[in-house]
């Protein structure tokens, strides 16, 4: 970590603030392709934030691991042998080599291939080959196990981790808002991640890929050709005069359609038979696979407000519930100009075979290598990045104003807050408002202080 502070610690923080102007809605291309900028990322950022590590069905046994990434630093998640979740950095303590080199398996313990330390599953030292012999007994194997992350905790079996160990805790960071976005995930019920996790990378910046997550104004125009295709009615799910974005501490947010109230109300007062039978004939009349439907209990997990969206989250600072909360999305950084994408597809654990293999060949074709609209977004992001690599063209500014000073934000009585609204750009000026707060923060105490409120009154 003191490399990347060395490399990014150039930047000043009236430098930084001057990235996003929230006042005009307007974005520096630098953000997109500067090293000092992306090095502070790395720190600022990703190695104080909670960072998605799996859901709790890929480790069921002890032993079972996963590799996943904080930023750049690769870590295993293993279920130790008392049943504890760990997170461990993926390297060698002795020379740096990584332990595990499968994205997944099962272990008794890890043992590095260049010289052989041995470590357990919760990241103790028991074993250095040549300990007698060679080190006359002179290492202190306690002081030589592998590093953890600093805080590990779960949502529902949505496990995160930290490295940093003044971060509050996950519940406080994720807040109302947050725990919103996941919990569309679990609106279903209980569920489980599908075997096999999609990666591919894309040649653009990571917050090229996580802002876009918001934006409902690109659908008519680069997901078109799924709707000539016949894969799906653009015009049905883009809802223009019908959305609603909430805004979170930290960054969190959800911008997308929402259910109308009196719809909602309709289906307040179905039982979850109710529901399934109307998602069947949903799906009979559109000869596709049922929608997900939430069950009954969803509302107070959501709340009056979060029960209605059916939009986009983001959980700061690049975890994606997609899809009506059937998928999870994961944006790794990989430098300034690469962006490694994670696909998870996530269902009900209740849910009939048939329907599940036809909801995997929908998110499979929707998302991820070789979805439709991954496909149509990717270039985007590309042609986006790379502009911002030339001389001239990244001295212009992006522009990020759509529906600014048009909106009010309005306060449910359960204490939830949303905006009303069409299609805007109030969750990417949200995004890049809480990024300055980040990459100019000198510490989560220092975050904590001043950072944006969510907002009030007119936005």
């Amino acid at each position: 970590m003191d490399a990347i502070h060395e490399q990014g610690a150039a930047l000043g923080k009236s430098e930084i603030r001057s990235c996003f102007d929230s006042d005009t809605g307007t974005l520096d291309r630098r953000v997109f392709a500067d090293e000092d900028i992306y090095n502070l990322e790395l720190r600022n950022i990703f190695a104080r934030a909670w960072n998605f590590m799996c859901h709790e069905s890929q480790i069921p046994n002890v032993g079972d691991y996963v590799i996943n990434y904080i930023g750049e630093d690769q870590v295993i998640i293993v279920r130790d042998k008392q049943g504890d979740v760990q997170v461990l950095l993926n390297t060698c303590r002795h020379r740096g080599n990584a332990l595990c080199r499968a994205e997944q398996g099962n272990a008794k313990s890890f043992v590095c291939s260049y010289h052989g330390w041995n470590y357990d599953l919760n990241g103790d030292l028991i074993g250095v080959p040549g300990l007698t012999a060679y080190y006359r007994k002179d290492i202190d194997k306690s002081q030589w196990g592998l590093a953890k992350a600093a805080q590990v905790d779960h949502f529902h079996g949505l496990y995160f981790a930290t490295l940093d160990p003044d971060a509050p805790s996950l519940h406080d960071y994720l807040g109302d808002v947050g725990r919103v976005g996941l919990g569309l995930l679990l609106a279903q019920g209980d569920v489980e991640v599908v075997e096999g996790v999609q990666r591919n990378i894309i040649d653009c910046n990571w917050k090229v890929a996580v802002d876009n997550l918001f934006d409902w104004y690109h659908v008519q125009y680069s997901h078109a050709s799924a709707g000539i295709a016949g894969f799906m009615d653009i015009a049905a799910i883009l809802h223009p005069q019908n959305q609603m974005v909430m805004l979170g501490e930290y960054g969190h947010a959800i911008s997308g359609p929402a259910i109308p109230q009196d719809k909602q109300d309709f289906l307040d007062g179905l039982s979850d038979e109710e529901r399934r039978a109307l998602a069947a004939n949903i799906a009979k009349e559109s000869k596709g696979p049922p929608p997900p439907i939430r069950m009954k209990a969803a509302k107070e997990l959501l709340g009056p407000v979060g029960v209605r969206s059916m939009g986009h989250p983001n959980i700061f600072p690049n975890l994606w519930v997609s899809t009506n909360g059937t998928q999870l999305c994961l944006r790794l950084p990989r430098g300034p100009f690469e962006t490694e994408i994670r696909w998870y597809t996530v269902l009900p654990k209740a849910m009939p075979e048939d329907v599940k293999r036809q909801a995997i060949a929908f998110n499979t074709h929707l998302f991820g290598p070789a979805g439709m609209l991954e496909q149509d977004d990717g270039e985007n992001w590309s042609q986006s990045t790379r502009a911002s690599r030339g001389v001239k063209s990244r001295s212009y500014r992006h522009h990020m104003a759509m529906g600014l000073g048009h909106d009010e934000v309005m306060v449910d009585p359960s204490g939830q807050s949303r905006i009303e609204t069409t299609i805007s750009e109030h969750a990417q000026r949200w995004l890049y408002r809480n990024w300055m707060d980040w990459m100019a923060a000198d510490s989560w105490a220092d975050l904590k202080e001043d950072h944006s409120r969510v907002p009030e009154g007119r936005v």
